[in-house]
């Protein structure tokens, strides 16, 4: 069983960004998103009018952090070959009331893509407004400016503008 990462999360979040287990080069890094061709912190990074792409890893977390954001996985343990979702076997689903707990402030839940998303009803029902947004994996083509598209609705729960 391949075990994930620990949620990055701050007392006073607002938004709560679920992937659904890292891939191999996050875990080796130990690190969300540090695959160099995916587009997640790109993606953040102009939701929230920060360079989060250009920054070392520990800096974009308290970037995040600083601005409402947590960022966690709906899987927190799994056995899987590779990197691609659908070879995830065994998953082992988040505890949706840890992140309460952590952060009560949350307003809004969104799951990075269609295996995340899969999880969406959980939270819904656990009473978080959900949004699944499109994947920022390198495997899921579609043009960045359309995944920023609807990247960007969730300023709206952050109370930013960009």
């Amino acid at each position: 069983m391949l075990r994930g990462l620990p949620p990055v999360v701050a007392a006073d979040a607002r938004v709560l960004i679920l992937g659904s287990f890292p891939g191999v080069v996050s875990l080796a890094a130990r690190a969300y998103y540090a695959h160099p061709r995916n587009q997640f912190w790109p993606l953040l990074g102009a939701v929230l009018g920060e360079p989060l792409a250009t920054l070392a890893y520990p800096a974009r977390l308290v970037r995040v952090k600083a601005r409402g954001v947590a960022v966690w996985d709906t899987i927190v343990a799994c056995a899987r070959t590779g990197s691609l979702d659908s070879a995830i076997r065994d998953a082992q689903l988040g505890e949706v009331e840890r992140i309460g707990k952590r952060a009560a402030g949350i307003r809004l839940v969104a799951f990075n893509g269609g295996t995340a998303g899969r999880a969406e009803r959980r939270w819904r029902e656990a009473g978080y407004a959900t949004l699944v947004l499109p994947s920022s994996s390198p495997a899921y083509t579609r043009p960045l400016a359309e995944k920023l598209a609807a990247w960007r609705e969730i300023a709206a729960y952050l109370d930013t503008v960009v």
